[in-house]
């Protein structure tokens, strides 16, 4: 099986990929691929993910993180929790993931503007392959957005 049947699977660069909540097979599929690490940004929540995603992640010899964001209600301190993240797996081949691809093409926008060398455009064109962020992304992405142009 490949990587691209993962729901709303996005290669961001070579060693860098997000999708939407893969299944069993599909993250043996991401470990064979050369994935080193998976960060989770879905709630543990039943209908939406696995029974034991950390335990099947470790027993594939990758590393697992998960940061719980509430679809509802994103957080500046998630956001924040996933740059110190991305930041520790730097130079890792790195798979991350949630439900829908959704939290993580926002996150992965705002990353990618004051990481990646992005534009807003491209910020704003990656997530809109997904979706067009709803009233509470959008007001967080905003949020970030004008706090790094103040610091700039």
């Amino acid at each position: 099986m490949a990587l691209e049947h993962i729901k709303n699977f996005i290669p961001v660069t070579p060693r860098l990929a997000t999708a939407g909540q893969p299944s069993e097979s599909q993250l043996r599929e991401v470990a064979a691929e050369g994935f080193e690490v998976v960060i989770n940004l879905g709630l543990l929540d039943p209908r939406y993910c696995l029974p034991d995603e950390a335990g099947l992640v470790q027993s594939l010899g990758l590393e697992y993180h998960h940061i719980p964001v509430n679809f509802q209600a994103p957080q500046r301190e998630n956001l924040q929790q996933f740059f110190w993240l991305m930041n520790a797996v730097q130079g890792k081949k790195v798979f991350v993931h949630c439900a829908a691809n959704k939290r993580v093409t926002s996150f992965m926008a705002l990353y990618g503007e004051a990481r990646l060398g992005w534009s807003r455009e491209k910020g704003n064109d990656f997530m809109r392959r997904i979706w067009q962020p709803d009233e509470a992304w959008a007001s967080l992405i905003a949020l970030v957005r004008q706090e790094r142009e103040r610091n700039s």
